[in-house]
């Protein structure tokens, strides 16, 4: 386990940039396993609290799949080549699994200002999907109306995952 906190920052950082680009460029099962790898690593040398992060990444991959759900099934986001998507691929569900982390780490710097979430998240969230559709995985098939829509899931559903990982995994706090 790496002991600086910074260190631990930093490596959690690139991993969860890896793997979003990985994802992103190479959708599919193999892109999936290899976030798997690099959740293993970050247990290694990143996490100190091992079993309580493991169930709060897992609350946050069920609850950011859900929402990815319903933005497939309502028409916010499309992926190229497929008529129509069912549930959240498992590149995607990789995708919250390894940004999970970053709640407890790289990123847990956001839920200092209690008003930060809300100003972040919905400009970040949105500005992820809309990059991985400008590399061509996913398509946003009316821009304003989905941006629109992410922002507001990333309004409600930031927030509420810091609210869950303070009340429910205490122990994650920085």
């Amino acid at each position: 386990m790496i002991i600086s906190d910074t260190a631990r920052n930093v490596l959690n950082f690139v991993l969860f940039q890896i793997g979003w680009l990985v994802c992103v460029l190479f959708p599919g099962l193999a892109a999936a396993g290899l976030v798997l790898i690099f959740l293993a690593v970050h247990f290694a040398l990143v996490s100190q609290k091992r079993f309580a992060e493991l169930q709060f990444i897992g609350f946050g991959v069920v609850l950011g799949s859900l929402m990815d759900t319903l933005w497939f099934r309502t028409g916010v986001l499309g992926i190229n080549g497929a008529d129509d998507v069912l549930i959240a691929p498992p590149w995607l569900v990789a995708i919250w699994a390894i940004f999970m982390t970053t709640l407890c780490h790289s990123l847990s710097w956001i839920a200092q200002r209690k008003w930060l979430p809300y100003v972040f998240a919905p400009i970040g969230g949105p500005f992820a999907y809309w990059s991985a559709s400008k590399l061509g995985i996913v398509t946003l098939p009316n821009l304003s109306v989905s941006l629109a829509a992410m922002a507001a899931g990333w309004f409600v559903l930031f927030p509420l995952l810091l609210y869950i990982r303070n009340s429910l995994y205490s122990e994650l706090q920085t």
